[in-house]
This record gives C-alpha cells, structure tokens and sequence, in this order.
C-alpha cells in the first residue's frame, strides 16, 4: 500500500532532530506516512512555503503560530502547533573583543551566569557610550522567535533596553558565524550548531546557554496550516505518533553518535560532527519533563512578549484566543493511542525552583522546574 508523502520544511538547527530521525529512521512508515524534509535557508522561506501550501508541516519557531494568530505575519493563514519538537537548545554568544570588555569590566567572570555576565555588559554598554563609541549589536534569528524574547527578557533582567540601549538585528541562523567573525555584530542568540561553529572558529565566546536563562524552556514547533489539518486529520496524528517515537530514539544515549552523524550529513545541517557534541550532551531535551508537550501557557508567555515589545497593541482576550493555536488536545489524542502518560492538563502549572507533580491521562507527572534566571519564587513561568 503507497503511504502519504508529506513535505516538511525545517531549518539546520539541531533541533530539528527529531523530524529528521523520523524519516531517516523509519518511524515514518510505522506511522503509515512517508516524510520528505526539505532544509530551506530562513525561518521567513518556511513561513510562506507552508503559508502557501508548498509544505504541509513545517519545523517552525514556536512564537510563529502565536503570531499569525494576532495578524502579524505577511500571509494571513491561521496556523496551528499541536506538538512541541524538544527544549532548550539556543546559545548566546559574543565576539572575543566583546567578551574581552566584559572580563576587563568584570574581572572573573565566567560563562554560563546570566547575572554577571549581564551586569558586565551594562557596564561596557556604560564605557562605550561614555566614550563615543557604538553599543553592542545584537542579532536573532526572527523577529517572532524564541531567541529574541529570551535574549530581550536576558538585557532587561540586567538593566539594558533592548533597541534603546541595545540593537537587536535579524540575520539567518548560518549567517551568523561570519557575521560574527566579520565584526558585523557584537553577538547573537541562535540555536546550535551555530555557537559551536562560532567558537571553534575563532571567532566567538558562548556565554549563556538557553536553560541559563530560561530553565526547561520551549524552542520549536511542528506547525500545520489550521485548514490542512482539519482536512487531514489522520496524517496529523500519524505525524505526531512517528515523532513521539522519534524523539525517544534520540533521546537514548546509546543513539548519540548516531544521531550527531546523521544531522551532520549533508542533506541535514551540513556541519562537523563534532559541533553538535555540546547541545546533544546537555543543551537539548528531547524526551521526558514532557519535552514535547504544547503547553498553551508558553504559547500565552508568547504573546505576552510580543505586547511587551510593542509588536503588537492586542488585549488579554485577543491574547487569550492567540494562545489557543497552540493544540494539547490533539497532541493528547495521538499520545493516547499508543498508551502514552502525558499531561492531562493544558496549563504547566506552577513549581518555583523545585520538581512538582501534574495530573497525567494515566498516573501523575513528575516535571522539572521552568523557571527564569532572576525570577522570584512561586509562580513557575516567568513575569512580563
């Protein structure tokens, strides 16, 4: 019997592991379906391609549905996220001359503390503008991305305006190393194996990674036009029970080699193997801490950002309705016919600093904090 062919777009970020191990690895055809990734080379290409129908799911930055849903993208086509592709992920890193200036400010500073290193690039923001000169640019890799509302929450948390103090441009994930190297910019937020590549070259310190600032965070989604899936509602759920799979084949660290080389192949990110150690250590969650559950509470955190930043004026029911895009329900229906315990629940409920328990559709869920760097204890999402 033929199997449906379904055209996926996705970008060469590592995070697009578990679309690919799925057609790679045959969870596709268990699922009855036949998956054809298409790597494209901007988060805009994707946007249209599946805006117009030449994808039928895509790899998508998981504010971009949140954002079609409030009039924002170029294409009016509504969109919907019922899975979530895995957490964390992203990286910021800075040239060696800009981290130079924070060490010289901050003396002992180390990677990897988002306080610090936030105060020392106040200060350098400080001595530059004292002395004439530029401040730091900044680049992510889309206007409604996850990069840029974590690296602005970062800035603001240390006292910096985002745009004001700081600019924030938009360069394409692969473009950034050179960018970098090139002095076109100071540093980026991105997604690996971008920050990897930046530093083996020469040309780029990594000083925060995502969990740094926003702990078990969400990166990525598998988005569909609303339309598609609701006329093909079966290779929805196929869909989603062959990245289930995936994403726990990935997550097995008996996989990791394996997993490194077939992302690394040309026909998927095209990079060294060995840039893509750091995040599959410890920079990516794939399975477990329901990894890929769409809590529609992150798709609210989503929407929230874009008022915060003046991308959009929407009030709290629009907001409300925005969030909605994000799909638990079919995510649930298709974990269900493979006896999956997954939250029963659509909102991640509160935990502080500390592990909690949720309602599962077959026994409690055991989730780890998500939690933002400088947040006060209790409410388990982090603030506007």
């Amino acid at each position: 019997m033929s199997r449906q062919i379904l055209r996926i777009g996705f970008m060469p970020i590592a995070d697009a592991a578990i679309l690919l191990v799925a057609a790679r690895k045959g969870f596709d055809a268990q699922a009855g379906l036949t998956l054809s990734p298409v790597r494209e080379t901007s988060w805009a290409n994707i946007r249209d391609r599946l805006a117009v129908g030449q994808f039928d799911a895509a790899h998508l930055l998981a504010p971009m549905p949140v954002a079609s849903a409030l009039g924002l993208m170029p294409l009016q086509v509504p969109l919907i996220a019922p899975m979530a592709l895995g957490l964390g992920g992203n990286a910021i890193t800075v040239s060696r001359a800009l981290w130079g200036e924070m060490t010289v400010a901050l003396p002992g500073l180390a990677a990897g503390d988002p306080v610090a290193a936030g105060a020392a690039l106040r200060q350098v923001v400080a001595r530059r503008r004292r002395a004439g000169r530029l401040a730091p640019a900044f680049a992510v890799v889309h206007a409604f991305s996850a990069h840029n509302y974590e690296l602005r929450y970062w800035l603001a948390a240390s006292g910096l305006a985002p745009d004001a103090e700081v600019p924030i441009s938009i360069i394409s994930p692969p473009y950034m190393p050179a960018a970098l190297e090139n002095g076109g910019i100071d540093g980026f937020c991105v997604g690996e194996p971008w920050n990897t590549l930046a530093a083996a070259g020469g040309g780029g310190v990594v000083i925060l990674r995502k969990a740094d600032i926003w702990r078990a965070s969400p990166e990525k989604v598998l988005g569909f036009r609303r339309d598609w899936a609701e006329a093909h509602q079966e290779q929805v759920t196929g869909l989603i029970t062959a990245l289930l799979a995936a994403a726990d084949w990935c997550a097995e660290p008996g996989n990791r080699a394996e997993l490194a080389a077939l992302l690394a192949a040309p026909d998927a990110l095209g990079v060294p193997v060995e840039s893509l150690a750091p995040v599959l250590d410890h920079g990516l969650t794939f399975a477990g801490n329901a990894a890929t559950f769409p809590w529609i509470s992150h798709a609210r955190w989503f929407g929230g950002q874009m008022r915060r930043w003046g991308q959009t004026t929407a009030g709290p029911e629009a907001l409300e309705a925005a969030a909605r895009v994000y799909r638990p329900d079919l995510y649930r229906a298709a974990a269900t016919l493979l006896g999956r315990n997954v939250p029963a629940v659509d909102e991640q409920p509160g935990t502080g600093g500390a592990p909690c328990l949720v309602p599962g559709t077959l026994a409690p869920l055991r989730l780890e904090p998500s939690r933002f760097f400088d947040q006060d204890a209790g409410t388990g999402l982090p603030h506007f």
